[in-house]
Order: structure tokens, then C-alpha cells, then sequence
């Protein structure tokens, strides 16, 4: 069975759609890009995957052992979130929360895994750090190892480089290819087409009638690709 499949889902608030007829599956290694216009519901979606909303209707169903608490998650920072006056190495250990069940204390190899996670992206030397102190590349980093801390299958990332300037942002494009290359699962939302057609392997649009879903070869020929990435024009 596919880590994640999505067969005939509508979601969207209150009762009333902003998406409707999703059906797409998501398998282990997959690095899923999902774009589409502001409102066209790819945060509505990151959210349901997450267990924080309910389908309208539809079924999401989660195989190869994976459940909702073991999904790591990067979301979009808000002004408040990035002063928060927390130590680099308190906020990258927080990902172990859902592994810690009622114990009060994180356990050795949980601290092991929070330091190797900070080591693989280059922030173990901030460890002590405010958090509110970084640049903004730092902070998305250190937020990126929280995320590897709560999961060993699957990292969802909510408009991971927003804000950044270019240099930072391939950069932090490139770690996360990393990490998909380590086995690990990555479904994006994102608003750069032209870098979902460099790094994923496949591509949901969702702004369009009909969503196209497919890799990313696929939509390279398609005629959403041609209307929305930069050989074609701009996403508007």
C-alpha cells in the first residue's frame, strides 16, 4: 500500500469546498511538490494530512506503518513565531514530544538524534542560540531539524522558503533533496513552480480543473506546466 493515499476527497471549511475530486497517492522516497493559486486550498490539505481538519468528504487513508503523530512538520512562521525566545536546541528536541508518551524528560537517544539532526544541517554550533536571534535560513533550518526529529518516514513543508533571499533558499532547496535522498518521504507546498519541476518527483497542481497529478516528467509536457512556469509564463 502507498504511504499516503487520497481517494475522491473535497476539503475546505465550514462545510463548503475549496477543493473537491482529489485523488493522488504518495509512496515511500516520493517527493511530492504541491502548487497551485493562494486560496486553491494547499494549506487546507497540508492540515488535513496533519490531522488538524477533517475531510468533507472523501476517504485519506496511511499505509507502511506511518501514523499522523510520526509525520514531521515545518509550517509557515508568523512574525510571533519567529521571536520565540527558546534556545536552538530546546526547539529541535520539542520534535521528540509525540515520542515521549508520559515520560516528563526526552531519553539519550532522543537527545543523540536531536544533535545528529543539527549536525546534518549545519547548525549543531548554534545549539545554545535564541532562536529569535538567527537569520531567517537559520531559523528555517532549525525548524527543518525538528521536523527530522519527529519522523523517519515522512516531512511535510509549508512554504519552506518564503521570505528568503535566492542563495539561501537553493541552498535550503538542497538540503531538503538530501534528506528525500536519505529515504525520506517530502511532500511541499510551494509557490515556485520552476524549482517543483527541479527537485520533485511529482507534481500536484491544484488551482486547475481538471488537478493534474503525475511526475514530474509528466507535467513538464503538460499544459498546466506551460501556462504557470517560466517557459510559459508566470504563475499569476
Amino acid at each position: 500500500m502507498a504511504l499516503i493515499n487520497i481517494s475522491d476527497v473535497a476539503l475546505g471549511y465550514e462545510g463548503k469546498p475549496i477543493v473537491t475530486e482529489l485523488n493522488f497517492s504518495v509512496n515511500k522516497g516520493d517527493y511530492l511538490c504541491i502548487v497551485g493559486e493562494n486560496g486553491s486550498g494547499k494549506s487546507t490539505l497540508m492540515k488535513t494530512l496533519l490531522g488538524q481538519k477533517h475531510v468533507i468528504s472523501g476517504k485519506i487513508e496511511f499505509g507502511e506503518g506511518l501514523k499522523q503523530t510520526e509525520i514531521g512538520y515545518l509550517p509557515q512562521q508568523t512574525e510571533v513565531q519567529r521571536d520565540f525566545p527558546a534556545s536552538v536546541k530546546e526547539i529541535v528536541l520539542s520534535g521528540c514530544l509525540n515520542g515521549c508518551g508520559l515520560k516528563p524528560f526526552y531519553s539519550k537517544s532522543q537527545k543523540t538524534a536531536a544533535f545528529r539532526n543539527m549536525e546534518k544541517l549545519g547548525i549543531a554550533d548554534l545549539a545554545n542560540k535564541c532562536y529569535r536571534e538567527l537569520s531567517g535560513g537559520q531559523q528555517q533550518r532549525v525548524l527543518l531539524a525538528r521536523a527530522l526529529c519527529a519522523t523517519k518516514k515522512l516531512i511535510i513543508l509549508d512554504e519552506p522558503v518564503a521570505g528568503l533571499d535566492p542563495v539561501v533558499t537553493q541552498n535550503l532547496y538542497k538540503l531538503i533533496k538530501e534528506i528525500n535522498n536519505e529515504g525520506i518521504t517530502v511532500i511541499m507546498v510551494s509557490h515556485d513552480i520552476d524549482a517543483a519541476v527541479e527537485y520533485a518527483s511529482h507534481i500536484l497542481h491544484i488551482c486547475h480543473k481538471p488537478l493534474f497529478f503525475g511526475t514530474k516528467e509528466e507535467y513538464v509536457n503538460s499544459d498546466v506546466c506551460c501556462l504557470f512556469t517560466s517557459n510559459g509564463g508566470d504563475e499569476k
